[in-house]
């Protein structure tokens, strides 16, 4: 039986650095789109090269040359198409976000805390995302773009009657408002409690798909409340509040 094993090239540390590095930027492409309409086309996209090799193992010459044909300007096509999203992870390179995303830093937290404390005295509605590893760009794009620090005095400006974006969620990422006004899916779990408002059931219902946290102050009493993992936690104080987002990992 002949010996193939002093062929196999012994693999070299630079190679295994090589094969890491790759993987770990494809592993954060992946966090970018999930859950984004980038993520749909992309499955198609997959389909579509499935279609071409199996076109060449059953010998579909028509469907094979037309698929050809396609993949030979696909290059262009993913430029045209994936634009706004190149754009997008460019910039978020430079701003060193694309190498992971932050949770709420102390005085982040601090800032909400406070925010939250003073729009359940007025009984100010507020829906504010915190998102976590799983990105929620089709969410922020449904919104007004912001991109400005946190603080009390934006919060509370965002969700003060009369404010044009206060219908609707704030999405904050690390010390950075992404967006105002965005559209949530509400929870489709028939368990949910009928006497929660449209807030509390967007915010379960964007949890139960995602690891996102989802800090909420309700109009109608004023209670603040926290949702994750599908969950609602209800009657914290600004105390908790601060606690509980301290505690968020790093």
């Amino acid at each position: 039986m002949p010996n193939y094993l002093p062929t196999i090239p012994i693999p070299r540390w630079q190679d295994i650095l090589d094969v890491l590095i790759v993987a770990y930027v494809i592993y954060r492409i992946a966090l970018l789109i999930r859950g984004t309409r980038t993520m749909q086309m992309v499955v198609g996209l997959v389909i579509i090269g499935v279609a071409f090799v199996g076109s060449q193992m059953l010998g579909l010459f028509t469907l094979n040359w037309l698929l050809n044909n396609f993949l030979g300007s696909l290059i262009v096509i993913l430029v045209v198409i994936f634009q706004a999203d190149i754009r997008r992870a460019l910039t978020r390179v430079g701003a060193q976000s694309f190498f992971g995303p932050r949770a709420p830093a102390a005085s982040a937290a601090e800032e909400l805390a406070t925010a939250s404390a003073w729009l359940a005295a007025r009984r100010i509605g507020a829906l504010i995302v915190i998102e976590q590893e799983d990105g929620l760009n089709e969410f922020v794009e449904s919104g007004r773009l912001l991109y400005g620090r946190v603080s009390p005095e934006l919060i509370e400006t965002i969700f003060m009657r009369g404010s044009p974006l206060h219908d609707g969620a704030v999405i904050i990422k690390g010390d950075q408002v992404l967006s105002a006004a965005c559209l949530l899916p509400l929870s489709s779990n028939p368990n949910v409690s009928l006497a929660l408002g449209t807030r509390h059931r967007a915010a379960i219902g964007l949890t139960e798909d995602s690891d996102a946290v989802v800090l909420v102050v309700s109009e109608e009493d004023g209670t603040i409340s926290i949702a994750r993992g599908g969950q609602l936690e209800r009657g914290l104080d600004p105390p908790a509040v601060l606690e509980m987002l301290r505690t968020l990992p790093a």
